[in-house]
């Protein structure tokens, strides 16, 4: 966690046997925390949607919240000792019998360049688990919090003023910016985006960054596919890339 005054935080869980956040118990976390009225941006490690390959595979509409819905159906991640593996075995839900392909790719993924599939599971770097097992925790705060919160950019690419912002991130961007220090690989990982978040919010930039230059098949793709701050297509990846100053009207059209 950051503000605007020093080096961000770690947060740490509330006493249990655990030593850990689980996921469970870091969404209702947000859900208290969000409460807030100063508002806030959440940065979330793992992918929030699925490929549009995997969308036309299984005849889904290109909507997100219908996709949430979906996942909740056929998954049961968020329920109680059900991990992902035991549903990709076939033992809870019916995830097994929905075909996926670890080839399959978001365009932000694409674009990113080195980001893995959200199905390319048990490799290093892979984000397939903490995907599976988080996405249904999304739609638990969207449930609780309603018009408190903006997933970007699946309910518009410029936030209202005064909206908690939700938006995945992919640290890789910014992790050598900063020296680790003591801190632990995955710790280094929340400290560099969190700080650079601050960091840039402060230089009042991060509106480039959520305003990415893309083509309209691109734009399209990333209201049910979602995307990465930070990742754009047409100067490519970089912390600091040179984004052409742009808005965008709710439903993702660009605007002069």
């Amino acid at each position: 966690m950051a503000n605007g005054e020093g080096e961000p935080w770690e947060v740490d869980p509330p006493p249990s046997p655990r030593k850990y956040w689980t996921r469970k118990g870091v969404a209702e976390w947000l859900a208290e925390t969000l409460t807030d009225e100063t508002p806030a941006i959440v940065d979330i490690d793992h992918g929030f949607s699925f490929p549009r390959t995997y969308f036309d595979a299984h005849h889904l509409p290109y909507d997100w919240p219908k996709f949430l819905d979906y996942f909740h159906k056929h998954r049961l991640t968020e329920e109680d000792r059900v991990r992902v593996d035991d549903v990709r075995k076939g033992a809870r839900g019916s995830g097994a019998n929905r075909q996926d392909n670890n080839r399959w790719r978001r365009v932000t993924e694409q674009r990113a360049g080195a980001a893995k599939s959200v199905f390319h599971f048990d490799v290093q770097g892979s984000v397939a688990k903490s995907t599976h097992s988080g996405i249904p925790w999304l739609r638990y705060l969207r449930e609780k919090l309603g018009a408190k919160i903006h997933f970007w950019p699946f309910d518009g690419w410029n936030p209202p003023p005064g909206r908690h912002v939700i938006a995945e991130v992919y640290p890789r961007l910014w992790s050598k910016l900063y020296e680790p220090d003591d801190r632990t690989g995955d710790q280094h990982d929340a400290y560099s985006v969190c700080r650079w978040m601050r960091d840039t919010d402060t230089a009042n930039r991060l509106p480039e960054f959520l305003a990415p230059n893309l083509s309209a098949d691109e734009i399209a793709a990333a209201k049910f596919e979602g995307w990465i701050p930070g990742v754009n297509a047409v100067t490519g990846v970089a912390a600091e890339c040179d984004i052409r100053e742009r808005q965008f009207s709710p439903d993702g059209a660009a605007v002069p």
